[in-house]
Formats: structure tokens, C-alpha cells, sequence
């Protein structure tokens, strides 16, 4: 089959990109076609939220003969990315959704569609609403979603608010794969340390990724004191980039007096320092309240690390590495269920889960599932 596949690859950054990635990987490997088109730009600089989009990898994940035509703010390459589409005549045009500055984009691509070319749509959802929604985000998504022949969720809870929206959709459940992408970099834990100049033996607990107030980390900050009161010298390594005020968590570190346990690395972590990371700990800490499948959780599976995890009432089957969840808003049972984990399961690199059928397998579920899109609207004519 002939598949276009838009989404943001290298050189931009962060999960997503690495999403967009690994399934035209496998859809190649499934010997289908893939036109993949990105971005020349894909978000104004003043209304990023961090750094810079742009990844700064020495040694980045790339996908093959990416086309970069769409400008996120230029309807002229919107269309001419269309016309461009319509000479490749695809059997589906697979669009992802994560935030509501995409409908003005999305809805022109869908509407050309409609009326010239009439292929199938597929909607990757990796958030049916933003984690901080907004005023309109409802009914965009609604007016967006509402453009596709299937929609494809990561979790129950996701398909369940998606159906609130749209009720008749044709959604799918499908969990988010495993990143095991960058798991044959692993090395051993004092190797790990020693590069990146951790202490060789205490427990070293890893919160990874972009700082975003629904990623509970003021609830792990509040939880330090009672962990170190359990196990003694502990250390916990913040390793992602602030997307809001990193001064208030400063204060908040200051004030619990755990300046000497927590370490702020206010970065994006580049692909090639990442297996440092999750190599060096001995637990991926995420208390999230919120989560809509989470790829440093999936990551974190990809390196065999455990995972210590917020328990929101999300379908955890999209969290496989989860081995143990607490109520992430209970601030004393979430340090005891850290405590209990470290104590108890004596964390060693025998959790290493190597790279597996299972680990791909997600993967081509993922291709499968966007297979369904062409033949469910082949029925429906």
C-alpha cells in the first residue's frame, strides 16, 4: 500500500519525532510505499515553549528521504503539499494530533482531500485534548477528528473522551509501542555513572523528559525528604527541559532542604546521552497526573528499567514497564511505594529486557491498525 505519513522527524525534536520515525520504519519494513512529509517549519519560535525544536543530537534518529514542504504558518505550502500529494495518489493519508495549532493545517488537508483526491484519513491521536486545555480546544478537535475515517488512541481513557466528542468515530486502541530505539547504546550502571558524574553506589532515581505541570514533579519533590528518611543517601536526577517556572521548583527544593539530593539538568537530552541516563538509575520516577500513553515510560521498557508510576485511572496496558503504580496526588504513599520498590525488589541490570519480538510487534499493531483505515472505507463505499 501507498501510504503519506506527516509528522515532525529530525531535525526536530522529542518523542513525536521519534513516533513519526519508527513507523515509517515499519511500514517500510512491512513493504509498504511511505511518503513521508515533514516541516520546514514547524512552530514560530515565539510560541514554542522551550529552547528550540530543533534537536541538537550529535548522532540523531533520522528517517529516510523525509520531504520537508508544510510551514506550519504558510497556507501556500499547505496547498502546494497537497497538490503534491494528489500526484502520489496514496491508498490513506495518515495526519497525527497532539495539539489544537494543527486544525487550521489539518482541516485545509482534509478538505482538498474531500473534494479532489477522496482517500481514506487516519488521525494518530497522541492527545485527543491538550494536557492544559483551552477555551476552544473542544470544538476544534471535534471539527478536526471529526475529518477521519479512523482515529487511533493510545489508552481506554483516551478512546472514552474521544467518544465524547464524536461519538460515531471508528477508533482503535492501540497502545503506545515500545521505544526500544536507542536501547542497544546501553551500558553498564558504573560506567553509566561515571560519565556522567553520579555516585557509584546509592539508589539513583531518574525523572526524565520535558518539565510540565501535569508530570507531578513537585509530587516527587515533596516525597524526597520521607524517601531519604527511608533509605539514606539517595539521589534523584531531574533530566529534561523546564516548560515552566523552574524558579518556583527551586524554591520548593530549597524549602524541603534536599538541595544536596536533586540534581536539575535543564536540557533537552540529545539522542546520543540518553541511554547514559536510563542506565546510570535504578528506577524511572513519573508521577504523572495525567497521561495520555507516555513515551519515557515506553522508553523506559525499551531499556528493561522499572518504573515507579502515577496512578491516574489511566488503561496502564499503554504503560507496560509500570511494575508498580500509587495514587501520584498522595504525596506520603507515593515516597512509600518508591521506598517499598527499592528496598524490596534490589533493582540490578537484570531487568534489562533485550530488544524482542514484543518490542516490535507494537509497532506493526501500529501499521495494522492504519491498514484497517483503507479497507473499513473500501466497505463503507
Amino acid at each position: 500500500m501507498k501510504f503519506v505519513l506527516i509528522g515532525p522527524v529530525y531535525p526536530y525534536r522529542g518523542g513525536i519525532a521519534h513516533y513519526t520515525t519508527m513507523l515509517q520504519k515499519t511500514l517500510l519494513e512491512e513493504r509498504h510505499e511511505v511518503l513521508l512529509i515533514s516541516f520546514r517549519r514547524q512552530y514560530p519560535q515565539w510560541l514554542f515553549p522551550g529552547k528550540s525544536d530543533k534537536d541538537p543530537s550529535a548522532s540523531p534518529l533520522r528517517a529516510v528521504n523525509p520531504r520537508y514542504w508544510l510551514d506550519s504558518i504558510n497556507p501556500i505550502s499547505w496547498i502546494a503539499s497537497f497538490r503534491k500529494i494528489r500526484r502520489y495518489q496514496p491508498d490513506v493519508i495518515v495526519l497525527q494530533w497532539w495539539t489544537t495549532f494543527w486544525a487550521p493545517l489539518w482541516l485545509t488537508l482534509t478538505f482538498l482531500n474531500r473534494w479532489l483526491l477522496k482517500r481514506p484519513i487516519a488521525i494518530i491521536c497522541h492527545n485527543v485534548l491538550p494536557h492544559e486545555p483551552r477555551m476552544l480546544d473542544k470544538f476544534l478537535a471535534r471539527l478536526v477528528l471529526g475529518q477521519a475515517q479512523r482515529l487511533i488512541v493510545q489508552s481506554t481513557m483516551e478512546k472514552n473522551r474521544l467518544l465524547s466528542l464524536k461519538p460515531d468515530a471508528d477508533v482503535v486502541v492501540v497502545p503506545h509501542p515500545v521505544y526500544d530505539m536507542f536501547a542497544d547504546k546501553r551500558v553498564p550502571k558504573h560506567e553509566a555513572r561515571a560519565e556522567l558524574d553520579l555516585p557509584p553506589n546509592i539508589p539513583i532515581l531518574l525523572f526524565f523528559g520535558i518539565v510540565r505541570e501535569y508530570k507531578g514533579l513537585r509530587i516527587l519533590l515533596e516525597a524526597m525528604p520521607a524517601i531519604q528518611k527511608e533509605l539514606g543517601p539517595v539521589l534523584l536526577v531531574v533530566a529534561g527541559e523546564f516548560w515552566e517556572d523552574k524558579a518556583s521548583y527551586f524554591h520548593l527544593i530549597r524549602e524541603l532542604g534536599i538541595q544536596k539530593i536533586v540534581r536539575i539538568d535543564d536540557r533537552y537530552i540529545p539522542d546520543e546521552q540518553v541511554a547514559l541516563y536510563f542506565s546510570a538509575a535504578d528506577v524511572l520516577v513519573a508521577p504523572y497526573t495525567n497521561v495520555t500513553g507516555s513515551g519515557v515510560v515506553q522508553m523506559a521498557h525499551g531499556f528493561g528499567l522499572p518504573v515507579v508510576g502515577g496512578d491516574t485511572g489511566e488503561d496502564y496496558s499503554t504503560l507496560t514497564a509500570a511494575r508498580h503504580l500509587a495514587p501520584s496526588n498522595q504525596v506520603e504513599i507515593f515516597a512509600k511505594t518508591v521506598v517499598d520498590f527499592l528496598i524490596n525488589e534490589h533493582p540490578t541490570s537484570a531487568y534489562f529486557l533485550p530488544t524482542s519480538v514484543e518490542t516490535r510487534d507494537g509497532w506493526v499493531q501500529l501499521a495494522n491498525s492504519l491498514l484497517g483505515c483503507s479497507r473499513s472505507s473500501q466497505a463503507a463505499q
